[in-house]
């Protein structure tokens, strides 16, 4: 079971009080795909949470992907919303279901939240009104290995150790598996997650954050910790994440979210990484379909066809 801490010994430096942390309502929404157990797992963990979200809710890609019955015996409702496949499109259908709180945190359907982050995270934006979206402290994080189990987060978070102060640290962009979105400009601009981005919809994290950033400050908070188990089922094939891995930024640079400099470094990290890795490649990484996906992008940009949709149609 997870680690509790004294509370009082958890109070921000220029934290107004609990009257102030009553007027941010945070609600956590989950898009999710092919990870039925993991999900019910995550949503498990909610309870071990010192401030509960004021709603939960998860968009499934299949009505399979959600097991009802766990959902049920749960302390507290958790609301399926139904939407289009793919992240994007998930996680639209969840900012359309919960437009009237004031915060939407989005996590991965494999993330684990210290129990303290909702609170932090409420906390941090009654405090700061000119933030419009944070992001968290990453412990630890599965993606850049084989990936961890629910015990391994427990311990971790278990093991881990609050910072006394917050200093927060502006960023250029939240990371996708735990970022909250202040909800005021999203309803005031019809802001939405950009849909020609698909499946996967790789960097969409980074494109939602320099158009909101229009509108306020993006930080990460120290406070606001959590694992993220980086499981691997669920996830696009090779072929097509190397495909969006290429179509992806450049599509963003030619709209206007991302600098050429950085759909560039983009670009020639995955590709220098696809590349050089693939003669000794992860066992969890399908780096020759990463590579084919990648060749086939770049010949679509050559000859003036190259279209994030176009991820679809590969397998």
């Amino acid at each position: 079971m997870l680690h509790t801490r004294n509370n009082a010994a958890l109070t921000s430096p220029g934290s107004q009080g609990g009257d102030e942390l009553k007027q941010v309502s945070v609600a956590v929404a989950i898009a999710t795909a092919g990870r039925r157990d993991t999900l019910s797992q995550v949503l498990g963990e909610l309870v071990h949470q010192q401030r509960a979200p004021a709603r939960v809710a998860v968009c499934p890609a299949k009505p399979e992907d959600a097991d009802l019955e766990a959902f049920a015996r749960l302390p507290f409702k958790v609301d399926v919303v139904s939407g289009p496949v793919g992240l994007c499109a998930q996680r639209n259908a969840l900012m359309r279901h919960l437009s009237d709180v004031d915060v939407v945190l989005m996590l991965d359907d494999d993330f684990v939240m210290e129990p303290h982050y909702v609170g932090e995270c409420a906390d941090l934006f009654a405090r700061h009104p000119d933030v419009v979206m944070t992001t968290g402290e990453v412990i630890a994080d599965g993606i850049m290995g084989p990936g961890l189990e629910l015990a391994d987060a427990q311990a971790k978070l278990a093991a881990d150790r609050m910072p006394g102060t917050e200093r927060l640290r502006d960023v250029h962009n939240g990371y996708g598996c735990n970022m909250a979105i202040r909800m005021a400009p999203v309803r005031a601009h019809g802001m939405t997650f950009d849909e020609r981005l698909p499946l996967y919809g790789w960097l969409e994290d980074v494109d939602f954050s320099r158009r909101i950033a229009e509108y306020g400050r993006i930080v990460k908070s120290q406070r606001c910790r959590g694992v993220h188990m980086g499981v691997k089922r669920g996830r696009s094939p090779g072929k097509r994440l190397g495909y969006s891995q290429v179509a992806n930024p450049y599509y963003m640079w030619r709209k206007g979210s991302l600098s050429a400099r950085f759909a560039s470094i983009q670009m020639a990290r995955n590709l220098a990484s696809n590349f050089g890795k693939m003669l000794r490649p992860e066992p969890w990484v399908d780096r020759t379909g990463r590579v084919r996906g990648n060749l086939l992008a770049m010949s679509d940009l050559v000859r003036g066809r190259i279209d994030p949709q176009r991820a679809r149609e590969l397998s």
